[in-house]
């Protein structure tokens, strides 16, 4: 019996028990999610700080999201596969304190990264005794299961987000220091500039656009510079679902 009580207190540890000082409910954690910086305006959003936490969130979060997707699926559907067994049980009971604990790091991630505070859903109570007894509790663990749903739906959201931001970021920084490396081109390679296209038409005539002129080179930039603007606010755009879906299935 009293095996299962310290197992319990680690799950416990999973249920988001961080121990973090502010507003208190009875069981210490904060009582609502809120803000602990507000970000930066426009103007100034792609030199911060908190821009490059937002970024740093993201491409993380495929990693992240990867591993959790991978845990939730396999526990479920060996869970499921095996649930006219005792085994089948246990398994499920399994997943949903795997999946607090994603939980419990994705809050994690999220007051570090994404200037969220999320407090962590109310532990599991069990109503009867013993090890039966903890595991219909872990069943019946609707954060849980909450916590299941984020670690399925978000995985591609995951994936989306690292994409659109690795090559909106790559794409605006390229294009808005070409000036500083336009002058490879003509030093080591062929190319009289960036080239930006090479075909030969029906006619055999082949058509060759450079970017080398100033006016081109300056055109380059400004639209890398728009572009670095731009992806600041997509980046926060992706950012604000994911802090919607760790409010609404990793808190409380």
């Amino acid at each position: 019996m009293s095996s299962f009580t310290t197992h319990d207190r680690d799950w416990d540890f999973l249920d988001g028990h961080d121990g973090r000082t502010g507003e208190r409910t009875d069981h210490g954690r904060p009582a609502r999610a809120r803000r602990t910086e507000e970000p930066p305006p426009f103007w100034r959003a792609p030199f911060s700080s908190h821009y490059y936490r937002e970024v740093g969130y993201v491409l993380t979060g495929l990693p992240v999201g990867l591993v959790g997707f991978a845990v939730a699926v396999i526990l479920f559907s060996f869970g499921a596969g095996t649930f006219v067994t005792a085994l089948g049980l246990p398994v499920l009971a399994g997943l949903t304190v795997a999946a607090r604990g994603f939980g419990r790091l994705e809050r994690s991630r999220a007051r570090g990264m994404l200037a969220l505070e999320v407090p962590g859903p109310a532990p599991v109570r069990r109503t009867r005794p013993g090890a039966w007894g903890a595991i219909t509790a872990r069943l019946a663990d609707a954060a849980g299961w909450k916590g299941v749903l984020y670690q399925v739906f978000m995985f591609p959201w995951a994936v989306f987000s690292f994409t659109m931001t690795l090559v909106f970021l790559l794409v605006g920084w390229t294009m808005a220091l070409y000036p500083l490396y336009h002058w490879v081109f003509p030093t080591f390679t062929s190319w009289r500039g960036y080239k930006v296209f090479d075909y030969t038409d029906g006619k055999g005539v082949e058509h060759v656009y450079f970017v080398e002129g100033a006016g081109q080179i300056a055109a380059v930039s400004v639209a890398g510079i728009v572009i670095v603007f731009l992806t600041a606010q997509l980046v926060r755009s992706l950012t604000n679902v994911n802090r919607a879906a760790i409010q609404g299935l990793c808190g409380r």
